[in-house]
């Protein structure tokens, strides 16, 4: 089975690293944030300064920004490890983070109509940290830095100790990564749909301006529901030592539709064709190396 605690632990001591590289560069720069170099900002290493701490805010936002990215980026690193192109770790770090990239400015393109000329920014803080696109230099900084970022990780999954690895149908752990990264974020649309509902007394009509935003939004609740649901039951076959190919991927597919779920929905999409593959014995503790 994926050895999700050391991915965890590498992915979120790589966010703990960072987020004191970016409380120096932040007190460097305090008193004067306009002399800060484009590439520092475009790697989003300066996102605080050592007076945000105290403030609740702008805690909850050291945290979503780094620790967070490093659960998830270590639960999805976990997950596919065997399946990365490489054998070196770190090269397998920066291959996902990569891949994660490509499906931040995916998730762009699709969410963001008239995407880049209508929103220069675009923020992909749950997986590859911030990428800034008002230039071609700070959006090459942001994607080196998510690289530097996977690098790390696979840096330190090698340096720590491994469980021994048990036989399970293959596709499993991308499953259950699916289903738990679906669950988090079909959460955040639908408390913010139901809050306006509450103290609107209706769900609200859609503003021309926003309206792609906001119907994917609603979408994330009506149609994102059933695409974790499915993904769900794809995991569970899947510990029943089925296939789950037709689950994981309609779950996926549904999942994807949102824009929003795009992330948990290629990973249920990639789970469930590996899904096919009978049980295999992973890699022993030492065989990992």
């Amino acid at each position: 089975m994926a050895d999700f605690g050391r991915g965890i632990k590498a992915g979120v001591v790589t966010g703990i690293i960072y987020m004191a590289i970016a409380g120096v560069l932040g007190s460097v720069y305090v008193h004067d944030p306009l002399s800060m170099p484009r590439f520092l900002y475009g790697a989003g290493l300066t996102l605080f300064t050592w007076r945000s701490l105290v403030h609740p805010s702008s805690l909850f936002d050291l945290l979503l920004a780094y620790i967070y990215r490093g659960m998830v980026f270590g639960a999805v690193f976990a997950a596919l490890y065997s399946f990365l192109p490489g054998t070196a770790s770190v090269k397998k770090g920066v291959v996902l983070s990569l891949f994660l990239c490509m499906v931040a400015v995916v998730g762009a393109l699709y969410t963001t109509p008239g995407w880049p000329a209508h929103s220069q920014i675009f923020d992909g803080i749950y997986y590859v940290g911030v990428l800034r696109l008002s230039s071609p230099s700070l959006a090459l900084a942001g994607i080196v830095s998510a690289l530097v970022f996977g690098a790390l990780t696979g840096f330190l999954w090698d340096r720590f100790r491994s469980k021994q690895l048990t036989e399970e149908r293959m596709g499993r752990p991308a499953l259950l990564v699916s289903w738990i990264l679906g669950a988090v974020i079909w959460v955040l649309p639908t408390v913010v749909l139901l809050l306006v509902a509450v103290t609107g007394g209706e769900v609200f009509a859609l503003d021309p301006r926003w309206w792609w935003e906001e119907l994917l939004t609603m979408s994330v609740v009506f149609l994102g529901l059933p695409g974790w649901i499915l993904a769900r039951a794809a995991w569970k076959k899947t510990k029943a030592d089925k296939s789950a190919l037709r689950w994981g991927v309609a779950g996926g597919v549904l999942m994807v539709l949102t824009g929003i779920m795009l992330l948990p929905g290629i990973i249920a999409i990639i789970g469930g064709v590996l899904s096919r593959r009978k049980p295999a014995r992973q890699l022993s503790a030492a065989e990992t190396r």
